[in-house]
């Protein structure tokens, strides 16, 4: 049965029933556009890209040196190879060769019909006379060597890419070698990044003696930038339940996600869950992990049943990154159209003795290493507040502590779950 958040109640939710409920709940994907290849860098392709040529085009040299039409009779020492022709880059020999001739060839050069070997020059020696050259230690030659087929790479009618791969440099590189001068993408999501708290303060102003400065609102349009998503920066709510209402239904107008961090506690001040389900509907609010425990997710409503969703993340800086990474980067990708994406994961031995707790999912701070026999090690990088955010500019990835385990001994098997180019 396929879990609704909506239908969850108050109870503590385990994190797998999160991640099931959120996959339910994600809207469909935006719309698309299509926009030059060179401004695709980092969007999500909207259709599959299909070859429309061979690549490459032509059977071609990997070297440059001569094209052979391989005799049936070649000798067991030197061959002597009739030249008759060259053939550059750019150019082609309309002729066919016979057995045993060959044409002087520049790396990339369509092979001549007939031709089926590419010599490289370091194995060639002029003999003195006009359009012969010999070929030395042919034993080291093999027929059809150094020689590209056509379409190799990709055939004509090949489906080169599929829709919902986020477009790398490499990606750029292959539609260009397809004669794709634009691409159909998704389009950037709108997202409006809120921070809340009286106490809050935006960086560049004098720091009261109780205020603590606005780290949250950073981090996230970080995060937010590296998945390619527009953001929307609303600054500080300040802990109002009114104006906290206008301001949420305001940035829903104008936005295909809400993300606001601070507030979603039982403190006096905490104003996010009353303000949401005054414009919409709280689905999920209290999951078992750590950090990040207190994440309110729902849905501000709009005219004519239009929705969109909504995160209220702790208010720590660590599980405001952690909870960020686990619950709202999936919806995040599915919005834009990477429909199958999933979190890298590898296991890495534990470094030291880890702590944890039964009955929910630990995401330590770590940093993991190769040894010389390839296996990985992991270690954290000290004190795991959330309130640490150095710790996580220390590590490059977090180690997952599945719910069933109390504690973790050195030397055993864990899960970690590298940042790779997203933090």
């Amino acid at each position: 049965m396929t879990l609704s958040c909506f239908d969850l109640g108050e109870r503590m939710l385990s994190v797998d029933e999160t991640l099931e409920a959120l996959a339910a709940m994600t809207p469909p994907p935006v719309a698309t556009h299509r926009v030059s290849l060179a401004a695709a860098g980092n969007r999500i392709l909207a259709v599959d890209a299909v070859s429309p040529v061979n690549v490459p085009q032509n059977t071609n040299a990997a070297m440059d040196g001569i094209a052979l039409a391989w005799p049936d009779d070649a000798p067991a020492g030197d061959m002597l190879v009739d030249l008759v022709g060259d053939v550059l880059a750019g150019t082609r020999l309309t002729t066919s060769l016979a057995l045993g001739e060959a044409v002087r060839i520049t790396t990339g050069a369509p092979l001549p019909a007939g031709a089926d070997t590419v010599v490289m020059s370091e194995q060639l020696a002029d003999i003195g006379i006009p359009n012969r050259i010999r070929v030395e230690q042919p034993e080291r030659v093999r027929r059809g060597q150094n020689v590209r087929q056509a379409g190799e790479d990709i055939a004509c009618g090949q489906r080169a890419l599929g829709a919902g791969t986020r477009l790398r440099p490499q990606h750029l590189g292959l539609l260009a070698s397809l004669g794709h001068a634009e691409i159909e993408v998704f389009r950037p999501l709108r997202v409006a990044v809120f921070s809340t708290g009286d106490e809050v303060t935006a960086p560049g102003e004098s720091l009261p003696p109780a205020g603590i400065y606005d780290t949250n609102r950073f981090s996230l349009q970080g995060l937010l930038s590296r998945l390619g998503c527009e953001v929307i920066d609303l600054g500080i709510l300040h802990d109002d339940l009114d104006s906290m209402r206008v301001s949420l239904a305001a940035a829903a107008r104008e936005a295909d996600m809400v993300v606001t961090s601070g507030g979603v506690s039982v403190g006096q001040a905490d104003w996010v869950k009353p303000a949401l389900t005054a414009i919409g509907e709280l689905g999920l609010w209290r999951i078992a992990m750590r950090p990040g425990r207190p994440l309110a997710f729902g849905r501000i409503h709009q005219a004519e049943g239009v929705t969109v969703p909504f995160f209220g993340l702790p208010g720590n800086p660590v599980a405001v990154m952690v909870t960020f990474l686990q619950f709202v980067q999936p919806m995040l990708r599915r919005m834009q159209g990477e429909h199958d994406w999933q979190p890298l994961r590898l296991t890495a031995l534990a470094a030291e003795p880890l702590k944890s707790r039964e009955g929910r999912v630990d995401f330590h701070r770590g940093i993991y290493t190769g040894d010389d026999a390839g296996q990985l090690w992991v270690r954290t990088t000290g004190r795991q507040g959330s309130g640490i955010l150095s710790s996580m500019v220390a590590a490059n990835c977090l180690i997952e502590i599945g719910d069933g385990r109390a504690a973790v001994e050195a030397g055993t098997p864990v899960t970690i779950q590298p940042f790779g180019d997203l933090t």
